[in-house]
């Protein structure tokens, strides 16, 4: 798990039953949370995702809603190739869930494996949206 953003630390130790519930989810769940909040452009939306995701921790929720879960392989692909990380931090929402559901498509795991490796060259190459399914 990366580091745990400060401003979001700090209102996890602000209420306990948040702070326990955050250790009880798992740290793919801990990383899709951290990964929402960091997404936010603007100071006040963060602000927002923050006090929202210490309430949803509380009510018993274990991921953030509306947010696209990257697929491990995916997710591992994009942080071994910086320029296609850079690009993905740069997408919506919705270019994100294209390119994860282009990918879980795939009917075999040979075949989500070479669409994972195309996924991280066209984002390296600065591409933004994702192939169309045939």
């Amino acid at each position: 798990m990366s580091k745990l953003p400060s401003d979001f630390q700090k209102a996890l130790n602000a209420n306990q039953k948040a702070k326990a519930a955050w250790t009880g989810i798992t740290p793919i769940a801990q990383r899709d949370f951290t990964t929402w909040i960091e997404s936010a452009k603007q100071l006040e939306t963060r602000k927002r995702r923050i006090e929202r995701a210490c309430d949803m921790l509380v009510s018993g929720k274990r991921r953030p809603c509306c947010y696209a879960v990257v697929p491990m392989n995916l997710y591992k692909a994009l942080g071994a190739d910086l320029k296609a990380k850079a690009t993905w931090s740069t997408l919506t929402p919705t270019q994100r869930r294209d390119f994860v559901a282009w990918v879980e498509v795939a009917k075999s795991q040979e075949e989500r494996v070479k669409r994972t490796v195309k996924v991280c060259a066209l984002l390296a190459s600065g591409k933004r949206a994702a192939p169309r399914n045939p």
